[in-house]
Order: C-alpha cells, then sequence, then structure tokens
C-alpha cells in the first residue's frame, strides 16, 4: 500500500514532464480520453461509455481539452445530435509522442520482463482494479 502512492505519482510527473501546451493541467482523465481517441475519433457518448464516465464529466473533460487545443468536436453528419471528438487536426503526431513518453516508465519496466512476467503483471493489475471496482460502486 506504500508503493502504490508513490507509482501513481511518479506517473503524473511523467505525464507532466512532456504535456503539449493546454493552458490548463492535465489530469488522469484527460490521459485517459486522449489514450481512447488515439484508436480513432469516438462520439461522446462512446468515449463516456469506454471510460465508464457520466455524460457531464466526459463533457467537461473535453472541454478542457478543446480549451487546450487537443481535441476538437464537430457535429456527427449522418446524425446532427451526436458529437465526434477528435484530435485537433495537425496536432495528432503531438498528441501521440506526448502520450508514449508518459507511458514510457511503464515500457521500460514491462520491457525488463519476461512474456509470461508480463502477463501475470497484467492480469494483477486487471484484477486489483476489477477488485477496486467492485467495492466502490
Amino acid at each position: 500500500m506504500q508503493l502504490l502512492p508513490r507509482i501513481a505519482r511518479g506517473l503524473r510527473r511523467s505525464q507532466n514532464l512532456a504535456v503539449p501546451e493546454t493552458g490548463a493541467p492535465l489530469g488522469p482523465r484527460h490521459v485517459a480520453a486522449l489514450e481512447q481517441l488515439r484508436e480513432g475519433p469516438l462520439s461522446v457518448g462512446a468515449l463516456a461509455a469506454r471510460l465508464d464516465l457520466t455524460l457531464p464529466t466526459v463533457s467537461g473533460v473535453l472541454a478542457d481539452l478543446d480549451r487546450g487545443g487537443l481535441v476538437a468536436r464537430t457535429p456527427d453528419a449522418a446524425d446532427r445530435r451526436r458529437t465526434i471528438v477528435a484530435f485537433t487536426p495537425g496536432r495528432e503526431s503531438e498528441i501521440t509522442a506526448w502520450l508514449d513518453a508518459a507511458a514510457a516508465p511503464l515500457a521500460r519496466v514491462l520491457d525488463q520482463l519476461d512474456v509470461a512476467e508480463q502477463a501475470a503483471f497484467l492480469k494483477a493489475i486487471n484484477l486489483l482494479e476489477g477488485e477496486l471496482e467492485s467495492k466502490n460502486p
């Protein structure tokens, strides 16, 4: 238990080292949203579902990212009631490079483990997440 806060602080520091100029601090929810958008544009509802957050919470995260110039929101051409979110055009490579840099410490550690150890580590992290979710509905 003593190790977890130090790990969390270290991960936040690694995220902050290379943060794109946004005008607003980026927290874990911002990073999680950007990671989801790395795969391509999503509707606000789909992003909320993937992050297991409410629409108002995701809208707040997106407002911060929009103000920082990291994402662009546009009406869905097929359904004007939906909004599509994507990386701001022209900033994709910068954002992807920042996400990669933020994840680099974890990647370097995983690279030191063999395949079985990596699988065990990821299994343990997933089990911990599931246990924490079941205790905090």
